[in-house]
């Protein structure tokens, strides 16, 4: 309960992630459906928040601590949505993740800060737990052909060197930051596509040809 409480992503926050993701996920190519994975669920607030703004989509939830996992699996049963949870590692995500052909996959990808935020550098996606970068490289080999979406959780101040290394793993990205507390202390996303260019883009987006 106490790591729950402490990590869980505040409704406000996971509201507006869910209707960027969203949004994002409009104009991705025609796909026989969507699958919400959360590696790192905890509460599952957030995986809670990204199926209510994607209608019809199915959400996978992985949480490797027994007793959360218990608390998340009953909660989120009692809510009768259409999301699994499961005791796993989210690199044992392959024996389970059944990817159709041409589905969207979405991450949302939080892992544990650890020591990786600085407050004078900022957020090093580097120094999480695991690394970024290593869970983005898993996922696009599990993605295989599909179109894939990673939403990264970030704050406001980010580590260049380490957004520099990750962002040519992707075809497009871009960050949203949340002014929801005060200046320099919001939280916000970096998403990324692979595969696919949302439309349309923005000036401030990122382009890259992954």
């Amino acid at each position: 309960m106490g790591r729950t409480a402490v990590e869980c992503t505040g409704d406000e926050l996971a509201d507006n992630i869910g209707r960027e993701i969203a949004a994002i996920a409009k104009s991705a190519p025609l796909t026989s459906g969507i699958l919400v994975l959360d590696p790192f669920t905890g509460s599952g607030n957030t995986l809670y928040w990204l199926l209510h703004h994607l209608p019809g989509a199915h959400g996978l939830g992985l949480e490797q601590d027994p007793m959360v996992f218990q608390l998340t699996s009953r909660n989120l049963a009692i809510l009768s949505l259409s999301i699994e949870v499961s005791n796993l590692d989210y690199k044992a995500e392959s024996s389970i993740l059944k990817l159709a052909q041409d589905q969207l996959l979405i991450a949302f990808i939080a892992p544990p800060w650890g020591d990786a935020l600085n407050m004078h550098t900022g957020l090093d996606l580097r120094r999480t737990m695991p690394p970024i970068s290593e869970i983005v490289d898993f996922l696009i080999s599990i993605a295989g052909k599909c179109p894939l979406l990673c939403a990264i959780q970030v704050y406001e101040t980010l580590d260049p060197a380490s957004v520099s290394e990750l962002i040519p793993r992707f075809s497009w990205s871009t960050k949203r930051i949340y002014g929801l507390n005060a200046p320099g202390q919001n939280h916000g996303l970096l998403v990324g596509t692979r595969g696919w260019v949302p439309w349309p883009a923005t000036k401030a987006d990122v382009r890259n040809r992954a």
